[in-house]
């Protein structure tokens, strides 16, 4: 593969993407919480991998931290000119919103299961906007890309002793603030909804008088 790659072979360029699309794609997303942002990430990612061809190592294994380096770099050099990564944070959650799983009825405990998950989703969600871009980044290749120590320093251009005290420090971090977050909206009291509770109070007075 890596030889036909290198020797600029449309076809083999065609299982590239077929093998690694969406795992740019998902690597571009957690970096970025940007589907938009995402998607132009996976087409840069495979131009610039076309282009860069012959700086491709001809021996070596999996394909997978060579695309994900390419990916980093672009949403690094995206990100000096993108401040939005906050706002888009939230769209994380979606996926597990309104209308995203089907109702169980007379399911008491797995109902609650399922909302505490989604909560726990969005407070994670939120809680990875919060973290620093170098953060983020370690999370996604070492957690959920499952790439080994090496293989992240490889992609991060940095020693693999970094690479375990950036996660080590990752992950303490993003439980924390997920932690805090899920404990924020559970204190938070719910606002009182006036114009219900004087509906109620109208209905219960005409209750009343209609039984005298």
């Amino acid at each position: 593969m890596r030889a036909r790659i290198r020797a600029g072979d449309p076809q083999a360029f065609a299982e590239l993407f077929d093998e690694y699309a969406r795992t740019v794609y998902n690597h571009a997303y957690r970096l970025t919480a940007d589907w938009a942002a995402a998607e132009d990430i996976v087409s840069a990612t495979f131009m610039e991998a076309w282009r860069g061809r012959q700086r491709l190592d001809a021996e070596g294994g999996s394909l997978r931290p060579w695309m994900l380096g390419i990916a980093t770099n672009l949403v690094r050099a995206q990100s000096r000119s993108n401040r939005r990564y906050k706002a888009a944070a939230a769209a994380a959650t979606h996926a597990a919103g309104p209308g995203g799983e089907a109702a169980v009825a007379d399911h008491a405990d797995e109902v609650a299961g399922r909302l505490d998950d989604r909560n726990r989703l969005a407070a994670t969600a939120q809680a990875l906007s919060s973290l620093r871009r170098t953060e983020r980044e370690v999370l996604s290749l070492c957690l959920w890309q499952s790439l080994d120590y090496a293989a992240a320093a490889q992609v991060l251009d940095v020693p693999v002793g970094t690479v375990r005290s950036r996660l080590s420090r990752a992950r303490k971090k993003l439980k924390k603030l997920a932690d805090a977050q899920l404990l924020d909206e559970f204190r938070e009291p719910r606002p009182v909804n006036r114009q219900v509770r004087g509906d109620r109070t109208i209905a219960a007075r005409s209750a009343q008088e209609g039984t005298r």
